[in-house]
């Protein structure tokens, strides 16, 4: 059984601390790609010059590169001086999986998959032993469950997906829901039923023991 954790974590302590901190407004989140070699950072809320005078003041980036540029968010290919984030040699040493991470106001907040709790413990002592604070918000036990047992109906996850896919979920969004409601070929009041009926039925299996679900149909 796979645990995810979700952990705060201050930006001083950790990676782009002086960026954060002369880019208060900004929202800097990690691109996950297991085929780069260097990170990839998201960046919005501010403007390419304060994001760029961020970096210029933050002695741990080396170099960035500018690979998108939109009217929302901006992508960057960062460089750091000992080529690495600072967080991934304490969180992912025993093969645990970067699944989110994004840094606003002074703050990381980062989840992590790892194999069993045992696992998450000893990240946990590897990061106060590097002397990062560490605030652990959220553990969840993730159990293997066939596709076929999700209560969801064909299309409440067809939505869910396409708005996963089209960046719906996303601060700032990459897609609104009138745009989504056009991918699929549906009305707008249509969607915003599906994700409600949805949402019900997710926030139903979290809350509620088994055997004891609504039916949302």
């Amino acid at each position: 059984m796979s645990t995810i954790a979700e952990f705060r974590l201050p930006a001083a302590e950790t990676t782009l601390g002086t960026a954060v901190e002369h880019a208060p407004d900004a929202t800097f989140e990690l691109e996950s790609s297991v085929s780069k070699t260097r990170p990839s950072l998201w960046v919005s809320g501010v403007d390419r010059n304060t994001v760029e005078r961020a970096f210029e003041a933050d002695s741990s980036v080396e170099g960035y590169d500018l690979l998108v540029e939109s009217q929302s968010r901006l992508l960057y290919d960062v460089n750091f001086v000992d080529d690495t984030v600072r967080l991934r040699d304490e969180l992912l040493a025993d093969g645990g999986s970067l699944l989110e991470m994004w840094g606003t106001d002074g703050w990381w907040q980062v989840r992590v998959r790892f194999r069993n709790r045992e696992a998450l413990v000893e990240a946990h002592d590897r990061l106060e032993d590097a002397g990062i604070s560490v605030d652990l918000r959220r553990v969840t036990d993730v159990t293997d469950v066939a596709e076929n047992e999700t209560r969801l109906t064909p299309e409440q996850q067809e939505a869910l997906e396409a708005a996963l896919e089209h960046g719906y979920f996303e601060i700032p969004r990459g897609i609104s829901m009138e745009e989504l409601a056009g991918e699929l070929g549906i009305s707008h009041q249509a969607l915003s039923e599906r994700f409600r009926r949805a949402y019900e039925t997710l926030v139903d299996d979290e809350l509620q023991p088994a055997g004891e679900h609504s039916n949302a149909e």
